[in-house]
């Protein structure tokens, strides 16, 4: 195995918890700890360098002191407002044949940028429910896409986080303030029609499927109570891990099927069975610290890394002998 360290990539201001995961991972499979680098000093405008040393990548931070050339590089848990600034490094990195998986830069931006997604779905045959991009739209734009869309949708922002920023919208008061919300903020948002992912109990559900390398590693289905909030975890919803023998055959394909049309390797699916089955949106990080989250997912995702290693590492003593 290649001596050199392991880099795990992150966003340190983060408290999502995934770094800590990939940490316990990289532990697990290699006997050491990795390198952590903070993302930001390599997004744009930021202090870090990359520079390429007898062929080998080598990052540095002189704010850190830091300098290392790395065996393979993890980037995980980078913010979706931040990613467009990370695309130079991404860049960087296959110039550098580094080994880092997941890091497509038209894969992030396709799967972040939620207009893209629905392009790219709607290109690909991706089953999804009735979107509409806006910009800015005035009231009486808003109120015709509205009702188009059957008056009972879904709002949130081109770009957003956790889920925060969305909203049910079923009146048309609760249309003009979500319009007048995204106009202040200044952000481009989309109108989705409802999916009616109700469960037999009445409760807002939709499951999670994590697809690494064309086949699902991790399954969970999601519950909301609060039927006018986002069925995600961070606002409130209970997760339930599912056993892969459990997940309907046709959400796995459909989950695999998404993660292709935006060119990712890796990425957490959310969709729902119901309208014959649909996909809300793909996440390009899924988040690694919910439960069983270390042995489905970010085991699987490290291991995949350390085997594209490997083979590298073959083909490259291969070409030299």
């Amino acid at each position: 195995m290649d001596p050199r360290p392991v880099v795990l990539l992150t966003d340190h201001e983060s408290a999502e918890g995934s770094r800590a995961v990939l940490v316990t991972a990289v532990e697990r499979l290699t006997g050491s700890a990795p390198t952590l680098v903070d993302a930001r000093h390599f997004l744009t405008g930021g202090g870090g360098r990359v520079t390429t040393v007898d062929g080998l990548l080598r990052l540095e931070v002189p704010a850190e002191n830091l300098v290392v050339s790395p065996s393979m590089v993890i980037v995980y848990e980078v913010q979706p407002p931040e990613r467009r600034g990370l695309e130079d490094f991404q860049a960087a990195l296959r110039r550098a044949g580094t080994v880092s998986l997941g890091t497509e830069t038209g894969g992030w931006r396709a799967a972040t940028e939620k207009n893209l997604t629905v392009e790219q779905f709607r290109r690909d045959g991706i089953p999804q429910m009735e979107t509409i991009s806006l910009t800015r739209p005035t009231p009486e734009a808003a109120a015709e896409v509205f009702a188009r869309l059957g008056s009972d949708v879904w709002a949130r922002p081109a770009v957003g986080t956790s889920g925060n920023d969305v909203f049910h919208v079923t009146t048309g008061d609760q249309l003009r303030a979500a319009t007048t919300y995204y106009a202040e903020s200044d952000q481009d948002w989309l109108m989705a029609r409802d999916a009616g992912n109700v469960n037999a109990d009445g409760l807002r559900h939709q499951f999670r499927v994590v697809v690494l390398e064309g086949r699902v590693v991790r399954a969970c289905e999601h519950v909301q109570a609060d039927a006018d909030s986002p069925c995600n975890e961070a606002q409130g919803a209970v997760s339930t891990v599912l056993d892969l023998d459990d997940l309907a055959p046709e959400l796995a394909q459909l989950a695999i099927d998404a993660t292709k049309s935006l060119g990712l390797s890796f990425g957490g699916v959310d969709l729902a069975l119901e309208n014959g089955g649909v996909v809300f949106e793909v996440n390009v990080h899924p988040v690694l610290s919910s439960v069983d989250g270390l042995e489905t997912a970010a085991m699987p995702y490290v291991e995949a890394h350390l085997a594209r290693l490997r083979y590298e590492t073959d083909r490259g003593a291969h070409l030299g002998s």
